[in-house]
């Protein structure tokens, strides 16, 4: 731990280590690769985490509770959404899905950054919520020939499924202006890095540091101080 220098009440470490925490944001159309770029970051980035949903659809065999998703009843959820304890949510087939305020608050004041894989109504519900706090970044493919590749290349859907998803997609790619970055990924190594770049530098954000500023002030009057006694010492 770095010691405070004479006269200040924060040190450089402090000032550091007490940032607040980020919301960060990716969505993007499919066959963009946002999943698997979410899945690097989580990997390799240590203060990430991912946000944990809850739904009022029934639990699958091979689910955890508290791992994929807080499995809670429709009354539950209902409640949570009339008092104000879900940040974001939507009715999906028939079944609730949303981001639970209070775990969300909680990280971001202990300093701990998390990690949104939704789309863009969550999003822009996010906005309306906390959006000093939100970093959002929209994953684009290089092209829709190749969104299109990417879709089939997984072959885990349908033609007819494919071909909804990227009518899906024109409605989406119409709210890029509204995110605060765009990233293209065309190669996904230089794509995943230009994320964790913009990751890194709104970590150092000044606002998000509460303690730069009486860091800062203390400097100053140490050197203030300094200069004063230099000036008021004997002359030759």
């Amino acid at each position: 731990m770095t010691a405070a220098p004479k006269g200040t009440t924060v040190s450089a470490d402090e000032a550091e280590q007490q940032r607040r925490g980020l919301m960060l944001v990716l969505s993007s159309p499919s066959g963009a690769g946002k999943s698997t770029i979410a899945r690097l970051l989580l990997d390799q980035e240590e203060n990430l985490a991912l946000s944990i949903s809850v739904t009022s659809r029934p639990r699958r065999s091979s689910e955890v509770d508290g791992v994929h998703y807080h499995f809670i009843d429709s009354k539950r959820f209902e409640q949570m959404r009339d008092h104000g304890e879900l940040l974001e949510w939507a009715e999906v087939h028939g079944n609730y899905y949303a981001t639970p305020r209070g775990p969300v608050e909680e990280a971001i004041e202990s300093g701990r950054d998390i990690l949104f894989d939704i789309d863009i109504q969550g999003t822009f519900q996010l906005y309306e919520k906390m959006r000093d706090d939100v970093v959002s970044i929209f994953i684009l493919p290089p092209s829709i020939a190749e969104m299109k590749s990417r879709l089939h290349r997984r072959a885990e859907d349908t033609h007819e499924v494919i071909s909804k998803r990227m009518k899906t997609a024109v409605g989406e790619m119409r709210h890029w202006s509204e995110y605060d970055y765009v990233v293209v990924n065309d190669d996904l190594e230089r794509a995943y890095e230009n994320v964790r770049a913009i990751l890194k530098a709104e970590r150092l954000k000044q606002f998000r540091s509460p303690k730069i500023g009486p860091l800062i002030q203390g400097m100053v009057d140490d050197l203030e101080e300094e200069l004063g006694e230099e000036a008021d010492g004997p002359s030759d």
